[in-house]
């Protein structure tokens, strides 16, 4: 409003004693870009722990938690976001909602806090983050460029991932992976720090796989696996047997079922002992049920003849090549009985 009164495109009219202004000039107008504009320019005045909370909030996402502002407080870069907290709240920049979380007043007050990155590393440019298949992250204007916005990031998971490490981070693993995984090229070049950054990727999927959410289960556990090294089954087994259930579990659970059976071939194949191959044999026979019912349903009964065979043989059944009219008959009944004398418990028993 200043702005525009300070432009004569609005004014006063005493005489009306209402306020006027032309509206084919003030269509003509960039509102969104002097918006931005101007919140950028009154955030580059602010102090430097606003700065640095309202930088950090806004690689967050849409709202951050008191939780996570105050693990970043224990270190001595972002020890000063507590107090910039209470300043970016009463300049009217940040909100409490009603979840107790805080949040930007606005998008553009969120991309103008995001461009607040030094100026020497901005570049006119577009970015969009895929952090997960369903979360991202889009900026305009004088963005940072890429390669600063990922570093920035990384760093700023990195942080969080030291003083997290060891602790309960509850939900904020979420939030703590998310924002590591933006550095993938500098983990990779770091041996020790790669098998830290899986396996927190592994408990984010883990965590998200327990509260049902698969496909962000998926998106994690996939992540985790990108950054073992290529000997991880020699070097480390006990991460790979328990990941590659988890990626396995995850797969069959968003409909991926070939991919499932894939890893759970590669388990019982790497596995050193009956006991750790006997959780991928159960899954393994529950795999292919839905994957059979797809494929009968489209009258593809060869692939569900092929299917079942290939999964009972590796399962030690033995598949006779060719069978009568009348013995395919009798094994139906035999099936039957069986399952009726073993009772559904029992089955359930058995597989755990």
């Amino acid at each position: 409003m200043q702005s525009l009164q300070s432009r004569g495109l609005l004014r006063y009219n005493s005489l009306q004693k209402r306020w006027v202004w032309n509206e084919d000039i003030m269509r003509t107008e960039d509102i969104t870009e002097n918006v931005l504009h101007l919140l950028s320019s009154k955030m580059n005045g602010l102090s430097d722990n606003v700065q640095t909370l309202l930088r950090v909030m806004a690689c967050f996402g849409s709202s951050t938690t008191l939780s996570m502002i105050d693990y970043l407080g224990e270190s001595a870069e972002y020890a000063g976001v507590r107090n910039g907290l209470e300043g970016a709240l009463s300049d009217g920049f940040v909100v409490k909602d009603k979840e107790e979380c805080f949040q930007f007043v606005h998008d553009k007050v969120r991309e103008a806090a995001y461009n607040l990155i030094p100026d020497s590393d901005k570049k006119q440019v577009c970015v969009v983050f895929y952090v997960l298949p369903m979360c991202s992250m889009t900026f305009y204007s004088d963005v940072v460029s890429p390669f600063a916005a990922m570093k920035f990031h990384y760093h700023l998971g990195k942080v969080l991932y030291s003083f997290c490490d060891g602790k309960d981070a509850e939900d904020t693993i979420f939030l703590i992976a998310s924002q590591i995984n933006h550095g993938k090229e500098w983990i990779l070049r770091d041996n020790e720090l790669r098998i830290g950054i899986a396996e927190l990727n592994m408990k984010a999927g883990k965590k998200a796989l327990d509260g049902c959410d698969h496909e962000t289960a998926y998106s994690y556990l996939c992540a985790a696996l990108s950054l073992l090294p290529k000997d991880h089954w020699e070097n480390h087994y006990d991460l790979s047997l328990r990941l590659g259930f988890l990626i396995a579990s995850a797969a069959n659970s968003t409909c991926r079922y070939g991919e499932a059976i894939i890893v759970l071939r590669r388990i019982i194949e790497k596995a050193r002992c009956l006991d750790d191959q006997l959780p991928s044999y159960i899954l393994l026979s529950q795999v292919p049920m839905p994957l059979v019912l797809v494929l009968h349903a489209q009258g593809k009964l060869n692939d569900v003849y092929d299917t079942c065979s290939a999964i009972l043989t590796e399962l030690g059944e033995s598949i006779p090549e060719f069978y009568t009219l009348s013995e395919s008959s009798e094994m139906i009944v035999e099936t039957f009985k069986m399952y009726d004398e073993a009772g559904e418990e029992w089955l359930k028993s058995d597989a755990t």
